[in-house]
């Protein structure tokens, strides 16, 4: 039985990226939708062939100049991060008709090798784009709806979901799978997810010795999802070296699981050495990893306000790689205490944005948004503050609540 299409985004930003490139390399993690979106709108011209399967693979590395005369362009190799000795290959065949694009369309789950052989082999000549889940505007059918910021007015949307609705989303999370498959129980799918991660991706990266305490590292890190990230203590917590929860960081920035935001400052090289904060990429995969599979315990237990400033941090990410825009998003925190929890640097400026809790918005909310106004001055722009109920709110001079679903 066929499955109903999500519109992506992306789509757009794909199909331009064909028509200007030889080659288009689209990574993200695995079941965020990139076959079935590489599949949707070039199926008909395309060939698919996937290098997950263990037989195919053989045969891509025995013979890989036999393996392209087999499969010649215009075609999609799938998971290619299981077969980068093809890329060499491939460079030679997009040299010899340089002129003409969206010959090869490859796609992988794995950021930390391909990047690596994709620049070697490819510079120069492949578009380099990210599919993440879906973004709760995709989910919506929504897909070109613009960012809060970006509007001349803020507009309400059709209509704020409710408590239940908003909470029972957050558990399931952005992947296409569960969002067209309502009746799935999303705590196995995680589960098997999170699985298929370790046994899959990470077994294949040499950072990685010990896969339970790796899975022990990442339900550490879903604890702390939200907080200063001190890499000291969980090292310390897990009984591991402080440079092997370093490279563990880093592969699981590079499988797509986490996303990094470090604290903002007007020099950029400070920004680097500062202690970050970690957010999961899936509110759902991290409502799993922290073990909440109830919607209401979920938004009034402990993780609660983690839980939904990853769900806005998620929006905010997905809609802007969605588009082919590396997102620009930091956090700011003064030395006294003070704190905005996101900072989207635009080219109208930067743009602060509170998340809060209660449903009930209060002028006191934004006292560390018009903080950060005052200190950064001409630079900030309009801030928000993002709540889960359903009003809109101007919070005083330069400050408007908003529901999450408007964001």
């Amino acid at each position: 039985m066929n499955q109903p299409y999500i519109r992506r985004s992306l789509e757009p930003v794909v199909k331009q990226a064909t028509r200007e490139f030889p080659a288009v390399v689209l990574t993200g993690p695995r079941q965020s939708g990139k076959t079935t979106l590489l599949q949707q709108v070039f199926g008909q011209q395309h060939r698919h062939v996937s290098l997950d399967l263990p037989d195919v693979r053989a045969a891509a590395a025995e013979d890989p100049r036999g393996f392209l005369e087999l499969y010649p362009p215009p075609v999609i190799f799938d998971e290619v991060q299981h077969a980068p000795h093809l890329l060499p290959y491939i460079k030679a065949k997009v040299d010899a008709h340089r002129n003409r694009k969206g010959q090869y369309l490859l796609t992988g789950s794995q950021n930390l090798l391909l990047a690596e052989k994709v620049t070697e082999s490819l510079a120069g000549r492949a578009a380099m784009l990210r599919l993440l889940p879906l973004s709760r505007r995709e989910a919506e059918g929504r897909p070109n709806a613009s960012l809060v910021w970006e509007r001349k007015r803020v507009v309400l949307s059709n209509g704020s979901l409710g408590f239940g609705e908003l909470w029972k989303g957050f558990i399931r999370g952005g992947y296409p799978e569960l969002a067209v498959q309502p009746a799935r129980d999303a705590f196995l799918w995680h589960g098997s997810y999170v699985q298929t991660y370790l046994e899959r991706d990470v077994r294949t990266v040499r950072q990685v010795g010990d896969l339970t305490q790796y899975q022990n590292f990442l339900r550490m890190l879903a604890a702390r999802s939200a907080q200063l990230l001190n890499l000291t203590d969980v090292a310390r917590d897990l009984g591991v070296a402080v440079n092997t929860a370093k490279a563990w960081l880093s592969v699981l920035e590079a499988t797509y699981q986490v996303v990094v935001v470090r604290p903002y400052f007007a020099n950029v090289g400070k920004r680097l050495v500062k202690t970050p904060k970690v957010y999961f990429t899936d509110v759902g995969t991290l409502c799993y990893l922290v073990g909440l599979k109830d919607p209401e315990h979920a938004a009034a237990g402990p993780m609660g306000g983690a839980i939904f400033e990853t769900a806005v941090l998620s929006e905010i990410v997905r809609s802007l790689t969605h588009r082919g825009t590396d997102p620009r998003v930091y956090f700011w925190r003064t030395t006294a205490g003070t704190e905005v929890d996101f900072v989207v640097e635009t080219d109208d400026g930067l743009v602060p944005i509170e998340v809060k809790l209660s449903g009930t918005p209060r002028s006191g909310m934004a006292a560390s948004i018009r903080s950060f106004q005052r200190d950064l001055a001409d630079a900030a722009t309009q801030g928000y503050v993002v709540h889960p109920g359903e009003i809109q709110l101007p919070l005083g001079s330069g400050v408007t609540a908003i529901p999450f679903s408007d964001l």
